[in-house]
């Protein structure tokens, strides 16, 4: 078995790429999560079918509601510095036609509502829960990973330094006492 078919768990710090050193504060979860979405990232990168199901089905291995937490904090960092003055209307549908046109080609199955969800859903405009029971969690989870593909190709920061800053944000926000 080669390197990159084992399991992020499996693999040595030597056979992970540099988007795959975490934190080493970082529970065991939250590793796996980044993992997981790391490898997602990289098969979406590669236009990897195989890939891309075989990272999926790790990322639904996990709490659903933490993964699918993580991404939509991902995805609306990524929105925020994509559209630095402000996001129209227009600029989420320009933003959802570009992942759909780049992803069709090598993805034939691809399920254009399923990448609404991600994008209204990160936004705060339809209800996580609901869009991801009536998609599936599954192809929720996969559309995620190729929106945050899509609008990570129109930055300079590296994926990683998105699920750092997601995975960060979301343990300082369960440490802060609410009043």
């Amino acid at each position: 078995m080669t390197s990159e078919q084992r399991t992020p768990e499996e693999r040595t710090p030597e056979q992970r790429t540099p988007e795959q050193s975490w934190p080493t504060h970082w529970p065991k979860v939250a590793r796996d999560i980044a993992d997981a979405t790391a490898d997602a990232l990289a098969a979406v990168r590669a236009a990897n079918r195989d890939g891309l199901r075989g990272a999926v089905e790790e990322l639904r291995g996990l709490s659903f509601e933490q993964v699918s937490s993580v991404h939509a904090a991902i995805v609306r960092e990524l929105l925020e510095d994509t559209h630095p003055d402000g996001l129209s209307s227009e600029d989420v549908q320009d933003a959802l036609t570009a992942c759909a046109k780049s992803t069709i080609v090598w993805l034939p199955d691809l399920d254009v509502q399923a990448l609404a969800a991600v994008y209204t859903g990160a936004l705060g405009i339809s209800d996580l829960e609901d869009d991801s029971f009536r998609i599936g969690h599954g192809a929720y989870l996969r559309s995620a990973v190729l929106v945050i593909g899509s609008l990570s190709t129109g930055v300079k920061k590296a994926q990683s330094a998105y699920i750092i800053r997601a995975i960060d944000e979301i343990a300082r926000a369960q440490t802060i006492e609410m009043p």
